[in-house]
């Protein structure tokens, strides 16, 4: 079986078919690479399609690394809309997890001028 280092790989690269190989092949979707990271958390964010098969397999969309930062929290601060919505619409991911900076995703938005992220936010939290 496949490790869950070549499926970080292939997620982090973009890979998408190589990604459901190893999926199918059975390979842990909330598995840890040899850097402490999931495939989701290290994922391409400009592919909300590796997303979605991510997130239809199991992995868990809140996972958090060492300094409390979450993939809702990288998506935000880079301005991957598109991404963003799939993780949480599909994925459920809580949008008011705080990283170790004691901020959330809305926080990051502001921060990086991505006023659609932030209007998303605001109307998700409303929604509530």
């Amino acid at each position: 079986m496949a490790n869950i280092d070549e499926l970080t790989t292939a997620a982090a690269s973009g890979n998408i078919n190589r990604v459901r190989e190893l999926l199918d092949n059975g390979v842990d979707p909330n598995g840890v690479n040899k850097y402490g990271m999931t495939a989701l958390q290290v994922m391409k964010m400009s592919r909300p399609d590796i997303c979605r098969l991510l997130l239809n397999r199991g992995a868990n969309p809140n996972v958090q690394d060492r300094h409390g930062i979450a993939l809702v929290h990288d998506l935000a601060r880079e301005g991957h809309l598109d991404t963003l919505t799939v993780l949480v619409e599909e994925g459920n991911a809580d949008i008011n997890l705080r990283d170790g900076n004691n901020k959330q995703a809305i926080d990051l938005a502001r921060e990086n001028n991505y006023p659609d992220i932030v209007d998303y936010l605001l109307r998700r939290n409303q929604a509530i």
